[in-house]
């Protein structure tokens, strides 16, 4: 494997934690497997990994664009992520504030609703 998927599978795991980047390889087909590849490389393995913002400034960002587009699969993935990056229920509140204005109500709305709902996943598993 190339050095961008190797960097990209360390930092999957780091942020997404090794329970989910294991159940999305066990997932994984012929059909998306390229796919799976490209993400892992040039998102995780490019993206995540560069200079510039530190990561849990990158998430906050991450999850203010997965809730402004309304990505809620994502965004629910991101927000259990939090755990792995230090980012605070308090920050992500802040974030989804943030969105309201700038994107829109709705949208803030709707990922209010998606973290209340991993939050309460959460607290359920103990996590």
């Amino acid at each position: 494997m190339s050095d961008s998927f190797e960097r990209g599978m360390k930092t999957r795991r780091e942020v997404l934690g090794d329970a989910h980047v294991e159940r999305a390889q066990a997932q994984t087909t012929p059909f998306d497997a390229d796919f799976q590849r490209f993400i892992t490389e040039y998102a995780w393995g490019e993206l995540w990994t560069r200079g510039g913002l530190e990561r849990r400034t990158r998430h906050l960002l991450t999850l203010a664009i997965l809730a402004a587009l309304g990505h809620e699969h994502e965004l629910a993935m991101h927000v259990r992520a939090t755990t792995h990056t230090g980012v605070s229920p308090e920050e992500v509140r802040e974030v989804f504030h943030q969105v309201a204005v700038y994107a829109g109500v709705p949208a803030a709305n709707r990922a209010f609703a998606v973290a209340k709902r991993v939050y309460a996943e959460m607290e359920q598993e103990g996590a």
